[in-house]
C-alpha cells in the first residue's frame, strides 16, 4: 500500500470504457458510493482502459457523464493506461522474487509467433476469504496452474494491474458483481506475491430479468444514456437502482441519496438475484413526476410533445400545449409515453381541426337529421357561454348537461366529442373543449354540421 494514502474506507469504482454506462455499472458505482459516504471514506474512480483495441475516450467520457448524472461523484482519479510503469515495475519484483517468470510461448493469434509472457508461480494452495455478503468462500487454486499475468513485461493483464491499483490506491473495500468471484482467487495468489495486504472483499448478486433470467438489453439491461434519452429522472433511477437488492431499515421505498446513505449497511444487500422490473421503474419514476409543479412538469413534458407533432408535421401552438399539462401528468410515468402517444396521433385535435368522417358523426343508430338538431342546440348552448368560463371543463359541461340528459346524453354527446375530435376513441368532450376555447371548439361544430348538411 502507498504510504502516503490516508487511512480509512477507501472504494474504487473500476469501470471498463468498452461501452456505454449500463445499469449494472450505475449499481456498481452506487453501492461503493453509499458504503464509502456512510463510512466517510474515499471514493476512486479508476478507468480500466488497458483494452487498446476496445477502449475509447467517448465512452469513459459517457461512463463518468452518466455517474454524474445520477447525483454521484468521487474523490479521485486515474487512468490504467498512463500507470503501465507501476504494473512494469510489479512484475519485474515478482520475477526478481522469482515468484513469477517469462514464458516464451507460441502466440494465440498468429501461429508460429514465439511471444514473451509472464506466468505467475502458483504455490498449489487452498485460498480462503470472508465476503462481506456471503461469508467465507474457498478455492483450491491447484487448478489454475501456473496462469498469465501479463503479455509481455510492459503489457499487463487484467488481474495483475487491478492487484497493484488496489494496493498502490490503498483500497480497503472491493464490492463488486458476483461474476468477480472466480477473479479473486487469481488476485489474492498476486497480492500475497508481492506482499500486499488483503481488502476486504464484498460480491453482490448481479440483477436479473422479470422471469428471472439474466438481464439482458431486452429486458432493460441497457445503456444508462437510454434510460436518460427516455426521459428517466436521475432521482428516480438513482433510487430504483439503490435499493434494487437491499431493503433500507425504515422500510421506505422512496429514499433521496441522503437518506440511503443513512440507512445503508452492506451486510443488509440481499444474497439472491434482484430483478430488474421496468414496471417498477416506471413507476419509480412516476413517484417523483407527481412532485414537481406545472411549471417543472411543463419544462419536462412539452418539449417530447413539440418534437413528436412536427415530425408528425402537425403545427405547434404552446398556450394549447401548457393547457394539456395536468392532464399529461395525470396519464404519463415518462417522457417516452408522451411520444409514444403523440407519434400514434392521439394529441393531433388539440392542434389542428379533425376532418369528421360523415357516417360517424351521429351516434350508432342515429339519424342525420337528428344529430343535426342536437348539434345545432349544444352549439347555441355553448355560444352564450361566457369566454372566461371556456378555461372550466365542469362550466363547459354545465352548460349543455341539462340539454343533453332530456333529449339523450348519447346522441347529443356522441356527436359533439366527435366533432370536436375527429376520433371514436378520445377523452372527455369537455376538458377537449376547455383546451381547445370558445372559438375553435365552436369552428369544430360548425364544421361537422357542414358535412352533415351535405346529405
Amino acid at each position: 500500500m502507498n504510504p502516503n494514502k490516508q487511512n480509512g474506507v477507501r472504494v474504487r469504482f473500476p469501470p471498463s470504457p468498452t461501452g456505454y454506462c449500463h445499469v449494472g455499472t450505475a449499481r456498481m458505482a452506487v453501492l461503493n458510493y453509499l458504503f464509502a459516504r456512510k463510512n466517510d471514506g474515499h471514493i476512486i474512480f479508476r478507468s480500466e482502459d488497458t483494452d487498446k483495441e476496445r477502449s475509447t475516450k467517448e465512452y469513459e467520457e459517457d461512463i463518468m457523464e452518466s455517474v454524474k448524472w445520477l447525483g454521484l461523484d468521487w474523490d479521485e482519479f486515474y487512468r490504467q493506461s498512463e500507470r503501465t510503469s507501476v504494473y512494469v515495475h510489479a512484475l519485474q519484483t515478482l520475477i526478481d522474487k522469482d515468484a513469477a517468470y517469462v514464458s516464451e510461448e507460441e502466440s494465440k493469434k498468429e501461429a508460429g509467433q514465439i511471444v514473451k509472457v509472464v506466468r505467475l508461480k502458483n504455490p498449489n494452495k487452498v485460498v480462503k476469504f470472508q465476503d462481506a455478503i456471503r461469508g467465507e468462500i474457498s478455492f483450491d487454486t491447484t487448478e489454475l496452474k501456473d496462469f498469465v499475468v501479463a503479455r509481455a513485461i510492459d503489457d499487463p493483464l487484467y488481474h495483475l494491474s487491478v492487484v497493484v491499483d488496489d494496493a498502490d490506491m490503498g483500497i480497503t473495500h472491493v464490492i463488486r458483481g458476483e461474476e468477480h468471484i472466480s477473479n479473486t482467487p487469481r488476485q489474492i495468489l498476486i497480492q500475497e506475491a508481492l506482499g500486499y495486504a488483503r481488502p476486504i472483499y464484498a460480491h453482490y448478486p448481479l440483477f436479473l430479468g422479470a422471469d428471472k433470467s439474466k438481464l439482458s438489453k431486452r429486458k432493460g439491461d441497457v445503456a444508462v444514456r437510454d434510460y436518460r434519452e427516455d426521459g428517466f429522472l436521475p432521482e428516480a433511477m438513482l433510487n430504483f437502482v439503490g435499493i434494487l437488492g437491499w431493503t433500507p431499515p425504515s422500510g421506505k421505498e422512496i429514499l433521496s441519496l441522503g437518506e440511503m446513505v443513512q440507512e445503508f449497511d452492506i451486510k443488509d444487500l440481499h444474497k439472491s438475484g434482484a430483478v430488474f422490473d421496468m414496471d417498477k421503474l416506471r413507476w419509480y419514476n412516476r413517484q417523483y413526476l407527481l412532485k414537481k409543479d406545472d411549471v417543472e412538469f411543463a419544462a419536462y413534458a412539452l418539449p417530447p410533445l413539440e418534437n413528436a407533432l412536427k415530425e408528425r408535421g402537425v403545427s405547434w401552438d404552446e398556450n394549447t400545449a401548457k393547457k394539456l399539462v395536468q392532464d399529461l401528468k395525470e396519464r404519463i410515468s415518462v417522457a417516452a409515453d408522451i411520444s409514444e402517444s403523440a407519434m400514434a396521433g392521439e394529441f393531433d385535435f388539440f392542434f389542428a381541426d379533425p376532418m369528421p368522417d360523415l357516417s360517424h358523426i351521429p351516434q350508432k343508430g342515429g339519424s342525420v337529421s337528428d344529430t343535426i338538431a342536437h348539434l345545432e342546440s349544444a352549439k347555441n348552448l355553448l355560444y352564450k357561454l361566457e369566454n372566461e368560463a371556456w378555461s372550466d371543463a365542469e362550466r363547459i359541461k354545465g352548460a349543455v348537461w341539462e340539454y343533453a340528459t332530456s333529449a339523450g346524453r348519447g346522441a347529443v354527446l356522441w356527436p359533439l366529442r366527435y366533432a370536436l375530435t375527429g376520433k371514436d376513441k378520445s377523452p372527455d368532450p369537455f376538458e377537449v373543449a376547455s383546451v381547445l376555447g370558445k372559438t375553435a371548439a365552436l369552428r369544430r361544430i360548425d364544421n361537422a354540421l357542414k358535412i352533415l348538411q351535405t346529405v
